[in-house]
């Protein structure tokens, strides 16, 4: 699948945000970033949710109980790759970062909105949309 720059693009002055971002996914899948359920819930803001590739949508206490029964999968044990990322500025300390995940034969849409908040940083919300390796992206329409 080709990569267009308009779904990737991130402006020269966000290049630091996106690399410190970029380590930081697949969320909850990056074991640097922490384990433990007291690391999630301090990672994930207090109104986090989740939209599945599924569509159904998933409550902060119910991934954290999730997280808490099963431990997640370390993305670089399993082979995991993640491409391109884009990033862009929402608000002043508020960023929403995109990227494709492999999974194996899974591959999936990515977008996480994260805040730099005084205790570090924070996921508002996440979603993960499974595609076909086969689709192409559709860019917007040229201006006339």
């Amino acid at each position: 699948m080709e990569s267009h720059r308009v779904f990737t693009h991130v402006d020269s002055e966000l290049l630091a945000v996106l690399e410190e971002l970029r380590r930081r996914e697949p969320i909850f899948h990056t074991p640097e970033f922490g384990t433990t359920l007291a690391d999630y819930e301090r990672t994930t803001s207090p109104d986090f949710w989740e939209v599945g590739a599924s569509g159904r949508r998933y409550s902060r206490e119910f991934i954290l109980r999730t997280l808490s029964e099963s431990p997640p999968v370390d993305a670089i044990s399993a082979g995991w790759e993640s491409y391109d990322h884009g990033l862009c500025r929402l608000g002043a300390d508020t960023y929403l970062l995109t990227y494709t995940l492999q999974q194996g034969s899974r591959l999936t849409r990515r977008a996480t909105i994260w805040r730099n908040a005084p205790e570090g940083w924070r996921i508002l919300y996440h979603q993960g949309t499974i595609v076909s390796a086969e689709e192409d992206d559709v860019l917007p329409p040229a201006s006339e």
